[in-house]
């Protein structure tokens, strides 16, 4: 049993959302408690010399990192992806699959099932799979190849909810397909949830889709309806309705800063959920990449397919964070529960995204709250190297 006692730092307070001087101590890579009291002599001790706590990031919508892509990658790379999220702060993914043949998606879940039973020490943990494809409309595909777009049917979504077990599951899909209705109640009836995503749905689609069943929107504003005051669609769904999350790309440029801050303003607190859609470019250089697939191109970490379709982002959730303290004017002790205990919430991981007991021990120590850099990265108690 591997006891770890972290001491002397300011710990993170979801609840209060303030900073209090507290020890943490973990057990076998969850935290057992937050106290003041004398450490056992059974813990070894890390000093954390008055540095600031934060709970590790939750990304759940990211397709890719360090040169990798969810889609394609084998079961080595997925743990080089992983080690790639640990050391950016990102320590639970939702490993997010696009649009791709049946059979090339049942090998990548196979890949990234393998890194969930077989997590490394040190390392992100992939907490659940995000499938955001096949069940999207055509006419707002962004970059997901057409040719792999298909109508929900039961033992295609049977097969696939079977296969990525155990949850977190997402589904992203589009709610005016024919049978998106029968989708919504089976994904529930199989312990899913379910984002409206890639969707021209009128407003009032989309609030029976919510009203069915529907948990969230799948990055809010990009490939669905348009804002009109004539025609809300999709997006003033998102921003209207308090039941259910909305997703975010805060890189400032799928979403203008000053959405991004309606947002912020619009919904409940609970309910504005940072991701990236990050691709595999994402923590690298500029040039020629793929995401399922499809060429993507990247020039000053701006990823574009052949046709000047965004494709994904190479934002990290570190960096959408700081972002969205910009575009909000916010402190960090405001903006976290956007990038850690909502994101989890909103795909029901209550064991990630706070530093409290009986969560898991993944942290992140910075020295500064008003200009956030990372010091060091623990992933169940083990710091990553």
């Amino acid at each position: 049993m591997k006891r770890v006692a972290f001491t002397g730092g300011l710990i993170f307070n979801s609840k209060s959302e303030s900073f209090v001087s507290a020890n943490i101590l973990c057990e076998d890579g969850y935290i057992k408690e937050i106290t003041r009291n004398p450490i056992p002599d059974s813990y070894e001790k890390v000093s954390l010399c008055g540095k600031y706590v934060i709970p590790g990031l939750v990304d759940v919508h990211t397709h890719g990192i360090g040169g990798f892509d969810f889609n394609y990658a084998k079961e080595t790379d997925i743990a080089s992806m992983c080690n790639v999220y640990a050391r950016e702060g990102t320590t639970s993914v939702m490993a997010t699959l696009a649009s791709d043949s049946v059979s090339h998606i049942m090998n990548s879940i196979f890949a990234i099932n393998q890194n969930r039973v077989n997590a490394k020490k040190g390392s992100s943990n992939i907490i659940g799979i995000h499938m955001e494809g096949r069940y999207l409309n055509p006419e707002m595909k962004g970059a997901h190849n057409p040719e792999h777009l298909a109508l929900p049917t039961q033992s295609e979504i049977n097969m696939l909810t079977l296969s990525m077990m155990p949850p977190p599951i997402h589904f992203s899909m589009a709610p005016e397909l024919e049978g998106a209705k029968e989708f919504l109640a089976q994904a529930k009836e199989l312990g899913a949830t379910v984002g409206i995503a890639h969707t021209n749905a009128t407003y009032e689609e989309s609030m029976e889709a919510v009203t069915n069943g529907a948990r969230s929107f799948t990055h809010t504003f990009n490939a669905m309806t348009k804002v009109h005051h004539r025609n809300p669609g999709a997006a003033i769904c998102a921003l209207t309705n308090d039941d259910a999350y909305a997703e975010i790309i805060c890189d400032g440029d799928h979403v203008h800063p000053a959405m991004v801050k309606l947002a912020y303003k619009a919904k409940p607190k609970d309910k504005l959920v940072l991701v990236t859609d990050s691709m595999s470019a994402t923590a690298c250089a500029d040039g020629q990449y793929k995401i399922a697939g499809t060429d993507v191109y990247v020039t000053n970490g701006r990823a574009i397919d052949i046709n000047g379709t965004l494709a994904g982002s190479t934002l990290t959730m570190f960096r959408a964070l700081k972002n969205f303290m910009k575009f909000c004017n916010i402190p960090l002790s405001e903006a976290l529960k956007y990038a850690t205990a909502n994101p989890a919430k909103m795909v029901n991981a209550d064991f990630v995204g706070r530093i409290a007991k009986c969560y898991r021990a993944d942290f992140i120590i910075i020295s500064d709250i008003n200009d956030p850099e990372i010091d060091s990265v623990y992933v169940g108690g083990y710091k990553v190297n």
